[in-house]
């Protein structure tokens, strides 16, 4: 309900605004409705993905010059030019992110930079684009055969589409779509295992990051009714980045807040920075660079999140809706073959983690597996899930060879894991963090969740979340941000996730690492319930009481070899494993 007040306070100041101030407020408003666009697009690109871009402004040229070339030389419709202008920046941002997507670290940056002056130039140097003297004469934007001739009238468009925007930006981020993007900060082998075609969603984010600032460059070219290369410069595509930054890099509110604050203050700076140092130049980059390095040290995640902070609120709890339950995997009767390992070796160079391992994971079974620290277990565990595939050796789920796929892929036919190293998105949510895991249960698309049209299918996943987290002990938590748990119960909500997935193997690696001793008789009793209900699960442990009293069947693993293999009981008791783990029978 405070939310829903604050956007109406908002909309309502918006529609006044023209009726009061003067023109230059209005043109002010106008470029910052404009920069908001492309801020918007670098808030899911940038802050919610975590994939940096120097080069929107670029992507804001290739829209103002589409419908400035169509419409001078052609003489189309500015209307029939928007889709056109969208098809082309999409077909560019598919080349451009096929490529530079693929990089990581800083060469990701250094690589948007490199296609952003690379764009900017080219602009400049097309005969037809008319070169840096640039197109005019470009036509008025028409409603209702009413032509927006000024920019009081502009206004309202540009708001209108804005607003459209920003709902259809936080739809998409309170959707499976959105936690699958949100996902990509946490790492791509966390999001992979859970299901998550992680190239699919870096360039989906990359693209539409693109036609957002497409359509802020259609809105620019009929605004102002002539372009040249100059406002699509690499100066310019770092300082929708500051934006972002300042304003808040993960809020979507924060893209209006940092454009907002940068437009102004630019505009103060540039008429008071004269008339105090006695000449002209552009003292308000030195400004902003000195303004940067402030935010960075003193708010490193925007001011959005200061201004939330002031605000006192008392909010309510969500609560998950009732749903119809999710599709279930059929049971495999007891004791069926789930997992069989041939001759399974893992190299790192003159390294070897795995050496020709064998052994078979039953249904309705717990088997361990167990050995020294570097004794290749978690190796063979990422080769398992496809996370790290073997150098040789096969690998068969429920009859077929599994080797080759990828980790999304092999999650689909119902391998779920944990890990070694606690892997959940701090700032989400439990309920969030586990509804990850029942990703790869649904199949509503990006342009579904922006519409708001996957309801239905979103409220049956986050029931599915709930019911694991119930399942696992942790109903209490639901709410809670993940960041907030203690270690322990960190470890249980990704079993609470690998569950939300629906497998029917588990992988569980290390999973009583940080439990109390109750909390450890509280997991045992829950996978011997989910043994008992036909799952079959392989886990990774070094606490030795707590496997032997678990376990079915142990697996014994030094040195990548298998040492041994057996009950529990003719393991403890097998001379090799003594040698191994104590240095020998005495």
């Amino acid at each position: 309900m405070k939310n829903f007040r604050f956007l109406f306070a908002f909309i309502v100041t918006l529609a006044l605004g023209p009726l009061v101030l003067p023109e230059f407020y209005v043109t002010l408003l106008n470029y910052i409705g404009l920069y908001a666009i492309v801020a918007l697009g670098l808030v899911l690109l940038t802050g919610v993905g975590g994939l940096t871009s120097f080069g929107q402004a670029a992507f804001v040229g290739v829209g103002a010059y589409t419908t400035a070339y169509l419409t001078t030389v052609y003489g189309v419709s500015p209307w029939l030019t928007l889709p056109a202008g969208l098809a082309v920046t999409a077909a560019v941002a598919l080349s451009i992110g096929f490529i530079t997507l693929r990089l990581s670290g800083h060469f990701l940056p250094l690589g948007t930079i490199a296609w952003g002056i690379s764009l900017y130039y080219l602009f400049g140097s097309v005969d037809f684009l008319g070169g840096h003297t640039g197109i005019s004469g470009i036509p008025a934007l028409q409603i209702f055969g009413f032509e927006l001739k000024s920019g009081r009238q502009f206004y309202y468009l540009i708001w209108a589409l804005l607003l459209v925007i920003v709902v259809a930006t936080r739809n998409l981020l309170d959707s499976r779509e959105g936690r699958a993007v949100r996902s990509l900060k946490g790492g791509t082998l966390m999001a992979e295992s859970m299901g998550v075609n992680t190239p699919r969603s870096k360039i989906v984010i990359f693209t539409i990051a693109a036609l957002y600032a497409c359509l802020s460059g259609w809105l620019y070219a009929h605004l102002q009714r002539f372009v040249n290369p100059t406002p699509f410069s690499l100066n310019q595509g770092i300082e929708y980045l500051f934006m972002v930054v300042v304003g808040g890099v993960a809020y979507v509110w924060g893209a209006i807040l940092g454009a907002g604050l940068i437009t102004i203050l630019k505009q103060w700076l540039q008429d008071w920075l004269p008339q105090l140092l006695g000449q002209s130049g552009n003292f308000e980059m030195i400004v902003f660079g000195l303004l940067m390095i402030l935010v960075l040290h003193r708010a490193r995640e925007g001011l959005w999140p200061i201004i939330l902070r002031l605000i006192p609120e008392h909010p309510e709890r969500p609560r998950v809706a009732h749903a119809d339950a999710l599709p279930r995997r059929a049971i495999l009767p007891a004791g069926s073959v789930l997992l069989e390992i041939n001759n399974a070796s893992k190299r790192f160079g003159g390294l070897i983690a795995n050496d020709r391992m064998n052994f078979k994971v039953r249904s309705a079974e717990i088997m361990a597996l167990i050995g020294p620290n570097g004794a290749g277990k978690s190796t063979m565990f990422n080769g398992i899930s496809g996370v790290d595939p073997l150098t040789s050796g096969e690998i068969s789920f429920c009859g077929e060879r599994i080797e080759a796929l990828e980790a999304r892929e092999i999650a689909r036919r119902g391998i779920s894991r944990s890990f070694q190293h606690v892997r959940l998105l701090p700032t989400m949510s439990v309920l969030e963090n586990v509804a990850i895991g029942a990703h790869l249960r649904g199949s509503k698309s990006f342009i579904h969740a922006a519409c708001h049209a996957e309801r239905a299918e979103e409220a049956r996943l986050l029931h599915e979340a709930a019911l694991q987290i119930e399942r696992c002990g942790l109903a209490e938590h639901m709410y809670d941000a993940a960041s907030s748990l203690p270690l322990g119960k960190q470890r249980i909500v990704e079993i609470a996730r690998a569950l939300a997935a629906d497998p029917c193997l588990l992988l569980l690696d290390e999973p009583a690492a940080g439990l109390r001793y109750l909390e450890k008789q509280a997991l045992a009793d829950l996978l011997r319930r989910l043994r008992d209900q036909g799952m079959g699960i392989l886990l990774v442990e070094h606490d030795m009481d707590f496997v032997m009293g678990l376990a079915d069947r142990v697996v014994v693993m030094e040195f990548g070899q298998k040492l041994a293999e057996g009950l529990p009981e003719e393991v403890q008791r097998n001379p090799a494993v003594l040698e191994a783990y104590l240095g020998g029978v005495e």
